[in-house]
């Protein structure tokens, strides 16, 4: 059992080894999740984008392979009257003694035939051979552009299986922490889901004192039920917020205004969640955010005892979303 006075050397080495972090960390994590539904967005639009210019390539495809038909019929019309014409040339050459002169005019305007329709020929076989290589590297571009489309499409389905079993994951986490918190629910304490994440805000009444950073018994029962959620729950990483109005802290002691209390208010509820428990202390990060974090913006009372509050913000890991990111 811990006396009065081992109990005050614990409390110190809690304070050393748990203290207030910057803002910095908590920012990192929600630049992740934002650069998540980023990249989730532009894979999307890539997606589109590529079926787009695979559709255009296709048909292209099909108009070149139209083309080549219509050259190779030419061609095949070429040979054809290529072969009546030398036809044509052999029998004037068995004639050539009877009709001399006659046979030499015709002999001259059919070899002019022959030439022409063999330059014509020799056009149309380079640029069939220009058209067949353009196909095939249109089919190449096509084929490439088909094994990106497939390689972000299973990138996607990756991210967008996994973001389900993060939501999956963080609601069950949620009706874990509603179960568990229901008696203090409505009086003075709120479960929401948002963003993927799990926030618990428990209002000043329910833990302090005004001004004071000691939480009373009935804060504390709450907390217990929360650190049992917490040790069966071991990948959720922990954010403690503490949250004060804009009302100028006058006190006495080491804290000088609403950033300390804020802090102060904070490490003490880590405090409470480590003590006797299982939990594992890296997982828990304590944050001050002073009152530049309100809930509500009204100067009245009410709307400032709303914004006096420990927010616990549980999420779950991202390390294989971060993981597909990277790669």
């Amino acid at each position: 059992m811990l006396t009065k006075k081992s109990f005050l050397p614990l409390v110190g080495v809690l304070l050393l080894g748990v203290a207030c972090v910057p803002q910095k960390k908590f920012v990192e994590s929600q630049n992740k999740v934002a650069m998540l539904e980023d990249q989730n967005s532009q894979l999307q639009e890539e997606t589109t984008s590529q079926r787009s210019k695979i559709a255009a390539q296709h048909k292209d495809i099909g108009q070149l392979e139209t083309r080549i038909q219509v050259l190779q019929d030419t061609i095949a019309q070429l040979l054809a009257a290529q072969q009546s014409i030398s036809a044509r040339y052999a029998d004037l050459l068995k004639t050539q003694e009877a009709l001399q002169k006659g046979s030499q005019q015709e002999i001259r305007k059919l070899l002019s035939e022959l030439q022409t329709n063999q330059e014509a020929l020799q056009r149309k076989e380079t640029e069939l051979r220009a058209l067949e290589t353009a196909v095939n590297e249109r089919n190449e571009a096509v084929g490439k552009l088909e094994r990106d489309l497939q390689a972000q499409q299973e990138r996607l389905i990756s991210l967008e299986n996994i973001l389900r079993q993060k939501d999956s994951v963080a609601n069950a986490l949620k009706q874990k922490v509603s179960d568990a918190l229901l008696n203090f629910e409505g009086k003075g304490l709120t479960v929401q889901l948002r963003n993927g994440k799990v926030y618990v805000s428990m209002s000043e009444k329910l833990l302090f004192a005004s001004g004071s950073s000691v939480v009373d018994k009935r804060g504390a029962d709450a907390l217990k039920n929360l650190t049992s959620v917490l040790e069966k729950n071991p990948d959720i990483s922990v954010l403690i917020e503490g949250h004060t109005d804009d009302v100028p802290y006058i006190g006495t002691g080491q804290l000088t205004d609403n950033w300390d209390l804020s802090c102060k208010r904070a490490t003490s509820v880590v405090r409470l969640l480590l003590y006797g428990s299982k939990i594992e202390p890296s997982r828990i990060t304590a944050a001050g955010r002073a009152e530049f974090v309100p809930l509500q913006k009204d100067k009245t009372p009410e709307a400032r005892s709303v914004n006096r509050r420990i927010e616990v913000v549980l999420s779950p890991k991202l390390d294989e979303i971060l993981k597909i990111l990277e790669d």
